[in-house]
C-alpha cells in the first residue's frame, strides 16, 4: 500500500502575495559595496567605462545582489504569513537574470509564497521575489527555499542568547507566532512582461566555438575571515549571530561560526564571471546547499571553487556550467549550475 502524501497546514497559504512599500533605487556605491563584500572585482561592477564596453549604461549588479533587498522584503512573510516555526535554514536558491540590473534602476519588489512541500515531517518553503523596473518589465526573479525549524530542534539557551546579541530591529527567533486574523492576499491579475534585453545583447563572454563540453575551469581558492562575515552581514542585512558569534553557533549545534550561504553563492558567481568575462551573460544560477563553510577565528576558511562545462546548445550559443565549492574537505554546494550565453 502506498503511503499517503504528507501535507502541511501552510499549503493553504501558497500563493500569498504582497508588494514592498515604495521602490528600491539601485545605487552605484551600493553595488560596489556588495561586490566588495562577495570579493567580486569584475570591472563591470566597479567602473562605468568598463561596463559600457560590455554594452551597459552603468555599473551592473553582481548576480546575487538581489538577495539583499529581497531578504528585507521577505521579513513580513516569515513574521506573519508563514507560521508555526521558530527559525529557518536556507537550502536552495535560484537566481533568474532576465537582464542585468544596473545602477540607476528603480525597482518594484514583489513577494509570493510559491511552494510548500512536506518531507520527513519538515516543511520546505519557497518564497519568490520578482523585481520589475519602471518600464514594467521583470528584470530578475529570485526563488529562496528554506526548511522550517521548531523550538524542539533548538537548544533552549539559543533563544535567550540570540535576543541579547541581535540588532534592535532584528528578531530571528520570534517569527510566525500567530495566525489570528490572517487574510490571504493574491497577486493581481495582469500580463507579466519579462525583459528580453539580456538575450538580445551580444555578450562579452568567450566565443561559443572556443568552448567544449567537459572543459574544466581552473580551480580558484578564496580566503574568508570572520571580518568578511561581519562585513557581509552588514551589507546584505543578514545579521544572524551564527555567522559571527562562536558561542551562539555552538549552541545551535554547529562546530563553529559558519559563512552565509548567500556569501558563498556570491563568491561562486564571481568565480564564474572572472572566467566567462561577462557577469551579465548569466541567465540562471541555481544552488542547492550541502554543508556550510566553517570559519574559525584564527584560521578563517579556504573555499575551493571549480567548474566544468556540462552542456552546450549551438542553437542559442549558450551552455550550462557546473560550479563546485569545497571547504575543509566538504562540499558546500550539493549542486550548482550556471546557465550562460557565449558570444
Amino acid at each position: 500500500m502506498t503511503a499517503p502524501a504528507q501535507t502541511s497546514p501552510l499549503e493553504a497559504r501558497v500563493g500569498h502575495y504582497y508588494q514592498m512599500d515604495g521602490t528600491y533605487l539601485v545605487g552605484r556605491e551600493k553595488l560596489r559595496e556588495y561586490a566588495r563584500a562577495v570579493q567580486d572585482y569584475h570591472p563591470a561592477h566597479w567602473d562605468v567605462a568598463a561596463a559600457a564596453e560590455l554594452g551597459y549604461s552603468d555599473v551592473i549588479a553582481p548576480l546575487t545582489f538581489t538577495s539583499a533587498p529581497g531578504m528585507q522584503c521577505n521579513r513580513r512573510m516569515f513574521e506573519s504569513i508563514v507560521v508555526g516555526y521558530d527559525t529557518y535554514l536556507q537550502t536552495e536558491e535560484v537566481f533568474e537574470q532576465h537582464r542585468p540590473i544596473v545602477a540607476g534602476d528603480e525597482l518594484v519588489i514583489d513577494v509570493e509564497l510559491t511552494s510548500v512541500r512536506r518531507t520527513a515531517g519538515r516543511d520546505f518553503i519557497t518564497v519568490t521575489n520578482t523585481f520589475t523596473d519602471t518600464a514594467g518589465e521583470r528584470v530578475h526573479t529570485l526563488h529562496t527555499t528554506v526548511v522550517g525549524v521548531t523550538g524542539e530542534d533548538i537548544d533552549a539557551g539559543v533563544k535567550a542568547a540570540v535576543q541579547k546579541a541581535m540588532m534592535h530591529d532584528m528578531n530571528i527567533l520570534e517569527v510566525g507566532r500567530s495566525d489570528a486574523d490572517y487574510v490571504k492576499e493574491l497577486r493581481p491579475e495582469g500580463e507579466t512582461r519579462i525583459a528580453q534585453s539580456g538575450l538580445t545583447r551580444t555578450p562579452g563572454t568567450r566565443k561559443f566555438e572556443d568552448v567544449t563540453v567537459g572543459d574544466e575551469i581552473a580551480v580558484h581558492h578564496t580566503r574568508v575571515s570572520r571580518g568578511d562575515l561581519v562585513n557581509y552581514a552588514g551589507v546584505a542585512g543578514d545579521a544572524n549571530p551564527i555567522h559571527w558569534d562562536e558561542d551562539i553557533a555552538k549552541l545551535a549545534g554547529l562546530p563553529d561560526v559558519i559563512a552565509h550561504g548567500m556569501l558563498t553563492m556570491g563568491l561562486g558567481a564571481g568565480y564564474h564571471s572572472a572566467w566567462s568575462g561577462d557577469p551579465g551573460a548569466v541567465t540562471r544560477f541555481a544552488v542547492r546547499l550541502s554543508q556550510p563553510a566553517v570559519v574559525s577565528a584564527k584560521e578563517g576558511a579556504d573555499i575551493e571553487f571549480s567548474g566544468r562545462i556540462k552542456s552546450l546548445d549551438p542553437e542559442t550559443r549558450s551552455g550550462a556550467v557546473l560550479v563546485g565549492a569545497k571547504s575543509g574537505g566538504k562540499k558546500i554546494f550539493g549542486l550548482a549550475t550556471m546557465n550562460v550565453r557565449f558570444s
